[in-house]
């Protein structure tokens, strides 16, 4: 009994220093980041970072003492074989966690969590396409490293493994069993009320340090057990006060009340209306909103002969949340996307539904996968008739490894628009078209060379892209009586390193051109992509009331903010201010205005209301 005592405590120690050893390998691995650490900080990590790695520690040391804990009774003949193949299967299973959290961290500035899951089920190919071939080679080579020295420390530890019966079983088993039930006080955390959690290894002011001591197995697991239970999470106060709040926080439509917007933008109700969403842009890419010249030289132009939102911010940092934000406006959730769940996105409003009951037809125009992430689920259930995406176009030209290159996609929307004209393909309908671009995306691979950065000239050719398509456009008949819309998704991997809990992440363009534009004018309304839907629709003369979060952003009666999250943190901006809230720490590490108390109390209870909502659909 005592050598299986001892044979799971230093089973539970190895698996506690490979989780301690992953936290300066992932500070060298992002040695640029952690370059003005000092020792110290290297040190904390690892001391503030052991509550988690005790947790993951006992989780994995569970299924081993029960397993030592039946041979105190009887030698199973199969226990060296489960041993063994669980020693391997918790090596390779910790190595796949380690090393997919250290290639994405760049990209995403957090900690894993259930989002890559469900993008790699979704759709394997693209949710690979960002890597470049010397980071996969990097990514197998280090899964290797240390899935070896994982497999041999653990093997080291086990042997020779005990598994002869006890001499008096009796008291044997009960002992053993009482070591089970030990192990759940590092899984939970204790005994306090309050239970093991990401923010428990949260030390710092720099978000960075708090990254660096969090185990991505307890990220990932702590984020798996929030998929479904929306009802009971982000609750910051009371529903009664949470549902007082809200209503301050609506558009004066979705309350029954009128709101004449304070300025016409269209020439017409009718307009066609073609949305064209930039993948990653921001407004750190436009002269015009205050960011680097020479980047986005096209819309830059078009800035000044358009309606141009000033202070428009998007709502998270991922594409799929994005779409839903513009195209149904639903704001972004941080602890899950509802694109995953098809029965609730069929509940959503969506711009393309009530477009179709106004008689619109609805086309959508994607160079990519229209699977990845259930978009073609989403799509379908929003109305759009017609879809275009990677199937679409011959083999030859799926050269990206997003699909095909953005000059093919606009092309083939180009030629359309030309076999209507031509009245080869003549509806008298109004048209609705959304075209969504991929090029400026990871790994900025593009056929195009104007700049020496890779990102920045992905940028560079998206946006000569854009140019010389509304170049052509304008020469059709259909520009005369067309709005076009071009917003972002979210603000992708420029500028670089750029905080997740800065409010500059989510600082995005929007503007609205064409013939039916009315005058060329500035909209300095504070606001998020989800309040397009209300604002389009009261151009339009639409009722939009459906659209709970959504707000028009010329209706002078309507609240104005704008709403962001980002993984278990929410951010509120308007013209009293600006704040992020870390649910995870309780911290604000964005807290500046006038009255700021009341600022981070509206952003928690708009957060709760939205999962309120998200539970009932």
């Amino acid at each position: 009994m005592k050598k299986k005592i001892l044979c799971l405590l230093r089973l539970y120690v190895t698996l506690l220093g490979l989780f301690i050893l992953q936290k300066p390998l992932f500070m060298a691995y992002h040695h640029t980041l952690y370059a003005d650490a000092s020792l110290t900080d290297w040190v904390e990590v690892m001391w503030h970072g052991l509550p988690l790695d005790l947790s993951v520690a006992g989780y994995l040391t569970l299924l081993p003492a029960l397993m030592l804990s039946l041979s105190a009774w009887r030698e199973p003949l199969f226990l060296h074989k489960v041993w063994q193949g669980y020693l391997w299967f918790i090596s390779l299973l910790m190595a796949l966690i380690f090393t997919v959290d250290l290639g994405l961290y760049s990209y995403w500035g957090f900690r894993l969590d259930a989002t890559p899951l469900f993008y790699f089920f979704s759709s394997p190919k693209d949710a690979l396409a960002s890597a470049t071939p010397g980071l996969m080679v990097l990514g197998v080579v280090a899964l290797t490293a240390y899935l070896l020295l994982s497999r041999y420390c653990l093997k080291w530890a086990t042997t020779p493994l005990p598994s002869q019966p006890a001499r008096r079983p009796a008291i044997a088993l009960p002992v053993m069993l009482l070591v089970p039930g030990l192990l759940f006080l590092p899984i939970r955390g204790g005994v306090t009320v309050s239970t093991m959690n990401t923010g428990k290894v949260y030390f710092s002011q720099e978000l960075k340090l708090n990254h660096a001591a969090t185990n991505p197995a307890f990220s990932l697991l702590e984020s798996l057990s929030k998929q479904k239970d929306f009802a009971r999470q982000y609750r910051f106060m009371e529903a009664s006060t949470a549902d007082s709040l809200f209503l301050t926080m609506q558009d004066p439509a979705t309350q029954g009340m009128a709101c004449q917007p304070s300025d016409t933008l269209f020439t017409t109700s009718r307009s066609d209306l073609l949305f064209i969403i930039l993948e990653s842009f921001s407004s750190h890419l436009l002269t015009s909103l205050g960011g680097e010249p020479d980047i986005a030289v096209e819309i830059d132009s078009l800035c000044s002969e358009g309606v141009l939102f000033t202070h428009l911010h998007a709502n998270s940092f991922r594409t799929d949340r994005g779409l839903v934000a513009i195209l149904s406006g639903y704001p972004a959730q941080p602890t899950t996307s509802i694109m995953k769940y098809p029965r609730k996105t069929q509940h959503l409003p969506s711009i393309c539904a009530s477009l179709r009951r106004a008689g619109y037809r609805a086309d959508y125009y994607y160079g990519g996968d229209a699977d990845f992430t259930n978009m073609r689920s989403y799509l379908r259930s929003s109305g759009f008739e017609r879809i275009v995406s990677d199937q679409d176009f011959p083999v030859s030209e799926r050269l990206s490894k997003w699909g095909v290159h953005d000059h093919l996609l606009f092309r083939l929307l180009y030629n359309d628009l030309q076999a209507e004209a031509a009245g080869t393909s003549h509806s008298d309908a109004p048209a609705f078209r959304v075209v969504q671009t991929s090029s400026s995306h990871e790994p900025f691979e593009v056929p195009y060379r104007r700049l020496a950065n890779d990102r920045l000239n992905a940028f560079a050719y998206t946006d000569s892209c854009v140019g010389d398509f509304i170049r052509r456009f304008r020469q059709l008949p259909q520009w005369k009586n067309t709005v076009v819309v071009l917003v972002p998704d979210h603000l992708g991997c420029y500028p670089e390193g750029i905080s997740n809990l800065t409010v500059e992440r989510y600082e995005i363009p929007m503007l609205m051109i064409g013939g039916a534009v009315r005058r060329p004018c500035r909209i300095d309304t504070y606001g998020s992509q989800h309040d397009l839907a209300a604002t389009l629709l009261a151009q339009l003369g639409l009722p939009h009331e459906e659209f709970a979060f959504s707000k028009d952003l010329l209706c002078p009666d309507a609240p104005h903010f704008a709403f962001f999250t980002v993984p278990d943190a929410v951010g509120l901006v308007s013209p009293q201010g600006r704040v992020i809230y870390d649910c995870q720490s309780g911290q604000t590490p964005v807290n500046q205005g006038s009255d700021t108390d009341r600022l981070i109390q509206q952003a928690q209870a708009y957060l709760q209301k939205l999962y309120d909502d998200l539970a009932a659909r």
